[in-house]
C-alpha cells in the first residue's frame, strides 16, 4: 500500500498531465484499501477474504465543459492513455455554467491535522478468527438462540488523496476494526433474526465481543412470537438503532444539488420553524477518531463544525461548488468525491440529547410502538411523504410490551420533525448517532 504522501505525488503527476494535455484545469482523487476479514459459523470457519484495491479517478475542464474517468490501472502507459481520453471527451461534453473546480482563495491550506485516524495496526487473521469465533459463542450463549449466521471480524487500511491544478494537495490515511454477529432464534415458521455490530478506527474503541455478542442474541430472542401492532394516529418511538434514518432524510433534503432542481420538500422552507426550539443538529468534521472526520472536503475546500438545525431552524444548505454557483452562494465545504462529479456528504453528524430518559419518554404513552427495524424506501424527497414497513415492540401502559412485526408507519416529514422529541441516551457509535426518538401521531397500519 502506498504511503499517503505517494498517493499524493500520484494525484499531483496526473493533474499535471492533463493540464498538460489541453485540459483548464484539473483534479484528481486517489484511494487504496487493504482489508482482511474472516468469518466463523457454528463453530467453525467459513471464510477468509484478504481484499486490496486502488483507484484513480480524474476530472478536467475544458472551458466550461468537463469530463471524468476513472481507472484500477495504474501502468504509467495506461494512464497517460487515460488523461488523453479524459481531455477529448471534456472537448466534446456540453457547456455547462456552473463547472469549475473550488474557488481557489478559499482552499484548504497548511499541513493536514491528524484526528488520530489510525492506530498503526496490520491485519493479523490468528486474532481476527479468534474475535469473530468469541462474538459468534456470546451471541449463540444467548437463551433461546437456535441457530447461526455467522460472526465475522474485519481488519482495513485506507488511504486517500486528493490534488488540483490550481494548488491543493492534501491527503490522510485510515484503519479500520469491525466486529459483527447474527444469529436466529425460534424454530420453522417461527425463527426470528436479529445481529449486534460495532466498527472503529481504533481497536482499543472497539466493544468487546462479548457485548456485541449478547446484544445480537438478546435482540434475536425478544422478537419472538410477535403479535399485531395498533392501528390509526399512535406514538411512535423509534430505537437509536433506526433512529439515524431521519437525520439522513434531513440531510437529502438540506443538499445544494436538490434545493438547485427544486426536487427538496424543505424548498422555501428556510426560515421556517421546522423542529422544537430545542432541537440541535450538529457535524463536526474534526473529532477525534471520528468515522467520518476530515479536514478537507471532496473539493479541497476546509470542512468545520457547524449547528446545521439550531433553534429548531435549518441553518443553511450543504453546498458543493457547482450548487453554490446555481444558486448564488458559496460552498460550505460538503462535497464529496467518487468517479465522476462531486456530490454532498457531511461528516460525523448527531441529534443532540435531550433532557429525559428513554422510559421517562414513553411513561405517558398508554398504547404506540417501539420500532428497531425498518424495511423499504417509501419516502418521497419532493414532498417529504414517509411511509416505510417496520417491526419492533407494542408500548403498552407506558412499557414495552411484546414484540409485533409486518406493520408500516406513516406521515409527512414535515409533521414527523415538528413532532420530535429525543430523550438523553445519546452515544457516539456510528458516523451518525441519535438518542431514542419519539414522533406523536404517526399512522400505523397493520396487516
Amino acid at each position: 500500500m502506498l504511503s499517503v504522501s505517494e498517493a499524493l505525488d500520484r494525484a499531483q503527476m496526473l493533474c499535471a498531465a492533463a493540464t498538460k494535455a489541453g485540459a483548464d484545469a484539473a483534479d484528481a482523487l486517489y484511494y487504496c484499501n487493504a482489508a482482511t476479514s474472516v468469518s466463523m459459523r457454528l463453530g467453525a470457519l467459513e471464510d477468509v477474504e484478504r481484499s486490496e484495491g486502488q483507484d484513480i479517478s480524474l476530472r478536467v475542464f475544458v472551458g466550461q465543459r468537463s469530463a471524468s474517468v476513472s481507472t484500477a490501472d495504474m501502468d504509467a502507459a495506461e494512464l497517460a492513455k487515460l488523461v488523453e481520453r479524459c481531455v477529448a471527451m471534456a472537448r466534446e461534453a456540453p457547456e455547462d455554467p456552473y463547472a469549475g473546480l473550488a474557488p481557489a482563495d478559499r482552499l484548504f491550506t497548511g499541513p493536514v491535522p491528524d484526528f488520530d485516524l489510525d492506530d498503526g495496526s496490520e491485519a493479523d487473521p490468528q486474532a481476527l478468527r479468534e474475535a469473530a469465533l468469541a462474538v459468534e459463542e456470546a451471541a449463540r450463549a444467548v437463551a433461546g438462540v437456535t441457530n447461526s449466521e455467522g460472526g465475522s471480524a474485519s481488519h482495513s487500511r485506507t488511504r486517500f488523496a486528493l490534488a488540483t491544478s490550481h494548488g491543493f494537495a492534501g491527503g490522510y490515511g485510515s484503519s479500520g476494526h469491525s466486529l459483527s454477529a447474527s444469529v436466529i432464534a425460534g424454530e420453522g415458521a417461527a425463527m426470528q433474526r436479529d445481529y449486534g455490530w460495532h466498527s472503529a478506527h481504533h481497536l482499543s474503541d472497539l466493544e468487546s465481543a462479548a457485548e456485541i455478542g449478547a446484544r445480537a442474541g438478546t435482540r434475536a430472542v425478544a422478537r419472538l412470537n410477535p403479535g399485531k401492532a395498533p392501528v390509526g394516529k399512535v406514538p411512535v418511538v423509534l430505537d437509536p438503532r433506526i433512529g439515524s434514518s431521519i437525520v439522513g432524510h434531513l440531510l437529502g433534503a438540506i443538499a445544494g444539488p436538490a434545493i438547485a432542481r427544486g426536487t427538496s420538500f424543505l424548498l422555501g422552507k428556510e426560515e421556517r420553524a421546522l423542529f422544537d426550539s430545542a432541537i440541535v443538529v450538529r457535524d463536526e468534521p474534526h473529532r477525534p477518531r471520528g468515522l467520518r472526520s476530515r479536514a478537507f472536503d471532496g473539493e479541497g475546500l476546509p470542512t468545520a463544525a457547524r449547528d446545521i438545525v439550531a433553534d429548531g431552524r435549518i441553518t443553511g444548505w450543504l453546498l458543493d461548488t457547482a450548487s453554490a454557483k446555481q444558486l448564488g452562494l458559496e460552498p460550505t465545504g460538503h462535497a464529496s468525491r467518487g468517479g465522476g462529479a462531486s456530490g454532498i456528504t457531511a461528516s460525523n453528524l448527531h441529534l443532540a440529547a435531550g433532557s429525559i430518559t428513554p422510559d421517562a419518554l414513553i411513561a405517558d404513552i398508554d398504547r404506540g410502538v417501539y420500532i428497531t427495524e425498518l424495511i423499504g424506501q417509501g419516502v418521497n424527497p419532493v414532498t417529504g411523504d414517509y411511509s416505510r414497513g417496520a417491526s419492533g415492540f407494542l408500548i403498552e401502559g407506558g412499557r414495552i410490551a411484546g414484540p409485533i412485526a409486518e406493520f408500516t408507519i406513516a406521515g409527512n416529514l414535515i409533521d414527523m420533525f415538528a413532532a420530535l422529541v429525543p430523550a438523553d441516551d445519546l452515544v457516539f457509535r456510528h458516523g451518525t448517532n441519535v438518542p431514542t426518538l419519539r414522533i406523536d401521531g404517526m399512522t400505523v397500519a397493520s396487516s
